[in-house]
């Protein structure tokens, strides 16, 4: 239907204009803007009613009807949220900009200005504003077919939300633990993967269910005209960076930039300009897409932060979901994980940098020990750590308020909240120097070392009050604004929001900077705006001087000086068969319309003084306009600067947390160690007991120590005695230790996590035709193949879907291979008591060390009770427990008595028969002793 329109020559502006643009977008849908809607045409109009559950309706256009559907602009939000988060599809926005003609006519220009697709949100009301939105480019190497080739790729990713931007290199290995870690929203490839749905990037995107897209990177024999959106990056494609050598490229910056970049690397020993050429790669990949997308909101970007791999603990895929580290499992939300059990954050860019820390742990010490200690110094001083708390709760997202300038949007409203942060930064700064002040007074022995963590950190921000104190004397906050509305001449009757006359888009323009934000610009913001602002303010005492002039000489109470669309600049009466005698009488005035009740006039002095009235508004607008421009671009100066405080007042926001869990949940301070110890003392499962305090329960700790002589220990016990919350809160531990905080322990002392890794609970994968049994035998593997020497490993009922000789075979080689080969530390949960026997545990031996000297034994147990009822003891001890109870586990999960009673039998049975393995005739014969016949 839309392409046989297309082709008839009588067809409308607009209707043209759509067409072509979906042509130029044919992977999107369409919304555009007319007037106070957005509205769709054609094909796309049918899709997009059906997926809004909107009506559906047609439009006569070019001699036949055309479907076509719409809404208001203000639930533009609503329906983005359904098309791009809930449908994962693009949207192409076009919006429409007044024109005037040669005769001084007023036209629309419609341009699409931007595709909002899952992974470029910018400002929207729906996107999470506790959660990074990140962007991930992946480069691949070129080579042909669909070998690995080369095992090194590229990644860059970026939240054009806030504009935190890294790179880093990476593996086929590796990759689908970045995309876990990460949490991109979407995924961009080369196009020329696109066809190669067995190349193994592809398959690894698959197995997370990411929005993918596909893009051709920009080159220089490009013959598109690029140029200007190009330019409009401070990212050069490969061809424009210098010192191109196949080790690394050097990209050029700028001295902002620089400086950005060198705060974003403080932690980070890798050079912060030197970037691989598959880093190069990737961050290519997404300029270009990035610029195809934003299109006229492109920001200039800054260079990324280059991750350092060695830098940070690796969590792998499944570990960051089993653990629940930022969602559960069970309720697929934030609700139960870890996340939600140690959120302490006051501001919710801090929220979001702690959800970073907690996948991404550091391994470097010297940065650990520099979050602990701010930990502990703000554990120590409760009433100062109130007293920051209450001043971060004032702070706005800055982050995210600084990149919307940069992309060319943000208001008045976001000039002041951006204000009232700098200052919540320079109360802050205050604070705490009176505190390090009464500090020195009341200590005669004042320890300065104390300090060091915090001087640190606050010595990195920078001083920007006077951008503040500018913006305050620009920008008038609505509650102190004395701006009386009253003064709009917009019409109280006949007034049409479609009308194109000059009155009606200068009554608009003006508007603008005062009503559309509640705000205006102060005009003693320059000499410009005072003069205007003057000028206007004499006009309307003018006004106001000839309305009571008119109501007195022609003694019409009800006349009001008015102007509308229509009827342009009048006289209005509202009673006008009791006041419109005069001024029938007066041939300077003209009647151009009458109600029953009201009567209109043109008088020629109204209509000159009421055109002055507009011109000086509208040049008042307009200088408004300007000076908030101004304004703008002395933020985006200000960028790095604004960003590095911001950046600061996270941290600190995440460390203040910290000390608040640990006063909460009484935590302890680690030692963090450069060896392969981990020992911790009573150690306690963060979210479990949490969850048991809510229910007036108490949680029984554990104690756990991998030192060298047994670093490797198997635990046996019954079915729901704890053995999977020892092996989880273990993994928790370590990576509470390395995030900085504090952990739920009595002593905790712990070498340095390289990767970590588990092996516990597991889920059939049937829409890749993966049994439970092949989805942990996968991960097992994979941790067989990946975990060193420093790795910290959990594995829990390694084999249990399997035969009984099956499972114990391959239980007992991955215990050889963690022991022999990968030599790491390791918890080994099992009811296959018997590779305890095969282990060569003897009981005469410290913690049973057999076959292998470094690995040791612990069980848990339930105790019986004289009623026949029994209880769990949850708490580890050394030696091997060979019953698994699981006929108890049954019972208390409501498993019919007559059912449990023949299952009580069976195994009795089975305990007579003393037999070493059972065969078919002993089996036979136990099964017909107990049938029913």
């Amino acid at each position: 239907m839309s392409l046989l329109f297309a082709k008839n020559l009588n067809v409308p502006v607009l209707a043209q204009e759509i067409r072509d643009n979906l042509s130029n977008f044919p992977h999107c849908l369409l919304l555009t803007r007319v007037g106070n809607f957005y509205e769709s045409y054609f094909d796309q109009a049918v899709e997009i009613s059906r997926i809004l559950n909107i009506k559906l309706a047609s439009r006569r256009w070019g001699g036949g009807r055309v479907p076509m559907c719409g809404f208001p602009l203000l639930h533009i939000d609503k329906h983005l949220k359904v098309m791009v988060q809930q449908h994962k599809r693009f949207v192409a926005m076009c919006e429409e900009f007044p024109k005037y003609t040669s005769l001084g006519d007023r036209e629309f220009e419609r341009r699409v200005v931007r595709v909002i697709t899952p992974g470029t949100l910018i400002d929207e009301s729906f996107l999470n504003q506790y959660e990074n939105n990140y962007l991930l480019a992946v480069s691949v190497p070129s080579t042909g077919g669909d070998s690995v080739g080369d095992p090194t790729l590229g990644l860059a990713w970026i939240d054009v939300s806030t504009g935190e931007f890294y790179s880093k290199r990476s593996s086929y290995e590796d990759l689908r633990d970045e995309i876990v870690r990460i949490g991109p929203q979407e995924i961009v490839l080369d196009r020329s993967l696109e066809t190669r749905a067995s190349h193994p990037v592809m398959e690894t995107v698959a197995e997370e269910s990411n929005v993918v897209s596909f893009v051709v990177p920009l080159h220089s024999n490009d013959k598109t005209n690029n140029s200007s959106v190009r330019s409009s990056s401070s990212i050069p494609a490969p061809d424009e960076a210098v010192s191109v050598s196949d080790a690394h490229i050097s990209l050029p910056s700028e001295a902002n930039v620089t400086d950005e970049i060198i705060i974003a690397q403080d932690t980070s020993p890798s050079s912060p300009f030197m970037y691989t050429a598959e880093e190069t790669s990737a961050i290519n990949l997404l300029t270009t897409y990035l610029r195809a997308n934003l299109l006229e909101h492109m920001p200039s970007l800054s260079l990324p932060n280059r991750e350092d791999a060695g830098g940070r603990m690796q969590i792998d895929s499944h570990t960051i979901k089993a653990l629940e580290i930022r969602e559960s499992m069970r309720e697929g939300g934030v609700r139960g994980s870890l996340m939600s059990s140690v959120k302490r954050t006051i501001t919710t860019s801090g929220t979001r940098l702690l959800a970073r820390w907690l996948c991404s742990p550091s391994t470097s010490i010297q940065e650990i020990n520099a979050r602990q200690s701010l930990v502990a110094f703000f554990y120590s001083r409760p009433h100062f750590r109130a007293d920051l708390l209450t001043l971060l709760a004032k702070a706005e997202d800055a982050g995210r308020i600084v990149q919307k300038f940069l992309l060319g949007k943000g208001d008045p409203s976001d000039m002041l909240a951006l204000t009232a942060t700098v200052n919540i930064w320079g109360e802050i700064q205050r604070r705490v120097a009176h505190e390090r002040e009464m500090q020195s007074l009341e200590q005669q022995s004042f320890d300065f070392s104390e300090w060091t963590s915090l001087d640190t950190l606050m010595n990195r921000m920078v001083h920007l009050e006077d951008l503040a104190q500018r913006i305050s004397l620009a920008v008038e906050n609505p509650a102190n604004s004395q701006f009386d509305d009253s003064q709009d001449h917009s019409s109280e009757e006949n007034e049409d929001s479609g009308d194109g006359s000059e009155a009606n888009l200068l009554r608009a323009e003006w508007r603008y900077g005062r009503t559309k934000f509640g705000i205006k610009i102060k005009p003693e913001f320059s000499a410009t705006l005072l003069e205007l602002n003057n000028m206007l303010k004499d006009l309307w005492q003018q006004k106001a001087k000839m309305e009571e002039k008119l109501q007195l000489k022609y003694d019409a109470p009800s006349l009001t000086l008015r102007s509308s669309p229509g009827q342009g600049m009048h006289v209005h009466l509202a009673k006008s068969k009791r006041d419109q005698r005069k001024l029938n009488a007066d041939s300077d005035f003209v009647s151009i319309h009458e109600t029953g009740t009201t009567r209109s006039f043109f008088f020629q002095d109204w209509a000159h003084l009421g055109q002055k009235i507009f011109t000086t508004s509208i040049a008042t607008a307009i200088a408004e306009k300007e000076a908030f421009e101004t304004l703008r671009q002395e933020v985006n100066l200000q960028a790095p600067n604004l960003r590095r405080n911001a950046r600061v007042l996270d941290e600190l926001d995440v460390t203040l947390a910290f000390a608040q869990l640990a006063t909460d949940m009484n935590l302890v301070r680690p030692s963090i160690k450069d060896d392969m110890t981990y020992n911790v003392v009573n150690g306690r499962h963060p979210t479990v007991e949490l969850g048991l305090l809510t229910s007036g329960r108490v949680f029984t700790p554990n104690t756990v120590a991998l030192t060298p002589p047994s670093h490797f220990h198997v635990i046996t016990g019954p079915n729901m005695a704890g053995k999977s919350t020892v092996l989880r809160q273990t993994a928790l531990i370590a990576i509470l230790a390395q995030s900085g905080s504090f952990v739920p322990a009595d002593a905790a002392t712990l070498g340095i996590v390289d990767k970590l890794f588990s092996r516990v609970g597991a889920k059939d994968d049937l829409f890749h035709d993966r049994s439970t049994f092949m989805v942990e035998m996968l991960e097992t593997a994979e941790i067989l193949r990946r975990a060193t020497p420093r790795s910290l490993v959990i594995m829990d009922e390694v084999g249990r879907g399997t035969t009984v000789r099956d499972g114990i075979a391959i239980a007992f080689a991955t215990i050889h291979h963690l022991i022999s080969v990968n030599r790491c530390r390791a918890l080994f949960a099992t009811h296959f008591h018997e590779l305890s026997e095969m282990l060569g545990y003897q009981e005469d031996k410290p913690f049973g060390q057999g076959v292998f000297e470094n690995a040791a034994f612990y069980c848990t147990t339930l105790d019986e009770l004289e009623n026949g009822s029994f209880s769990y003891s949850y708490r580890l001890r050394p030696g091997v427990n060979r019953d698994s109870h699981g006929l108890k586990v049954a019972q208390l999960a409501g498993m019919p008595h007559q059912a449990i009673s023949v299952a009580q039998d069976v195994l009795a049975a089975l305990k007579d028969s003393k037999a070493e393995a059972y065969n078919a005739d002993d089996l036979a014969s136990i099964g017909r002793q107990l049938s029913p016949g």
